[in-house]
């Protein structure tokens, strides 16, 4: 009982972490969207004050690029320093030796995402920036990782599923990975480089295509911890594609309608900032479904097994494997 109260206070702790590296992530894109990554010239100091003793909030209303950036980095230092909190949850609840590896991952992976973003500044790379954004999407979903890993569901889901179904399974969720890794990064293209709209586009497409065909082939399967999984996925899928429709019309406007885009107006910002968030948790929740995907595989492995029958030397019969 001890045991599962940590197992359960460790869960709720990882998904505290999500919810602040979330905050990163919007003054993340935020700033992206305004084009204000070099609102300072230094790093780790702002206008050569330390982090904290910086007028942050003076900002608000007097500099709105400065205001986005150094937010950013307030909330790169919180998630810091949840990171480390994470790591020490995961040994002081006594976690399994996978989560502990996880957490120290997670870690490690926020302060080399934390070195990116100061590397971008000091040296004014954009080739930096979007690999700071690339990688925060990878940070994102180890976090993602922890959750699933840690959840209830992670110990006893269902594992009825056909061995043929369950290849299909695990084709389309590493597939959906794959295209979904290639997409955002054409994203960061776009975002930072002006170039690959269109490949974006097609593979968008392709992506739908593929996260509702495995929506489709995971509703037949027994297990309801997939089909919900798969049921999420492509719900968040239909969302980013509505939210790209959004951010083309209010960059390139809409003639059908009259509309005019207006370059860096609220609207614009807006929707450009979710879609980039909305496609970060798109490609987590990805990762998650291919987690789920390869734990009902592997226990449904043993349930499919079949039993081995050995024969003692006083004749009598033994069986071993098979299910229990």
């Amino acid at each position: 009982m001890a045991e599962s109260s940590a197992s359960t206070r460790f869960h709720r702790f990882a998904i505290s972490t999500l919810c602040v590296a979330m905050v990163t992530l919007v003054f993340g894109a935020l700033t992206t969207s305004k084009n204000a990554g070099m609102a300072f010239r230094d790093w780790p100091t702002s206008d050569g004050q330390a982090m904290l003793t910086y007028p942050w909030l003076s900002d608000f209303a007097r500099n709105w690029d400065k205001f986005l950036e150094h937010g950013h980095r307030l909330a790169g230092m919180l998630i810091g320093v949840w990171s480390i909190a994470l790591v020490s949850a995961a040994y002081s609840f006594n976690q399994s030796r996978p989560v502990k590896m996880l957490s120290v991952a997670i870690l490690i992976g926020v302060i080399c995402q934390g070195l990116l973003g100061g590397f971008r500044v000091q040296l004014d790379e954009r080739g930096l920036a979007m690999l700071h954004g690339s990688f925060a999407a990878i940070v994102f979903s180890l976090m993602g990782a922890a959750i699933v890993i840690t959840s209830p569901g992670w110990n006893s889901p269902e594992t009825e599923t056909s061995s043929g179904q369950m290849r299909m399974m695990k084709i389309l969720a590493i597939a959906i990975v794959i295209i979904l890794a290639l997409q955002y990064l054409l994203g960061g293209l776009i975002r930072h480089r002006g170039t690959g709209l269109h490949e974006h586009l097609g593979l968008g497409i392709l992506s739908l295509a593929l996260i509702f065909f495995n929506f489709i082939n995971c509703g037949g399967s027994s297990s309801r911890w997939l089909r919900r999984s798969a049921m999420i996925l492509a719900l968040i899928a239909f969302g980013q594609v509505v939210l790209g429709a959004g951010a083309w019309i209010f960059r390139f406007g809409f003639a059908p309608m009259g509309y005019v885009a207006v370059s860096d107006s609220i609207q614009q910002v807006t929707l450009r900032t979710v879609h980039t968030v909305w496609g970060i948790v798109t490609f987590q929740y990805a990762i998650v479904h291919l987690l789920r995907v390869l734990r009902v595989d592997h226990l449904s492995i043993f349930d499919r097994e079949e039993p081995v029958v050995l024969r003692r030397q006083d004749q009598q019969l033994v069986t071993e494997g098979g299910p229990k």
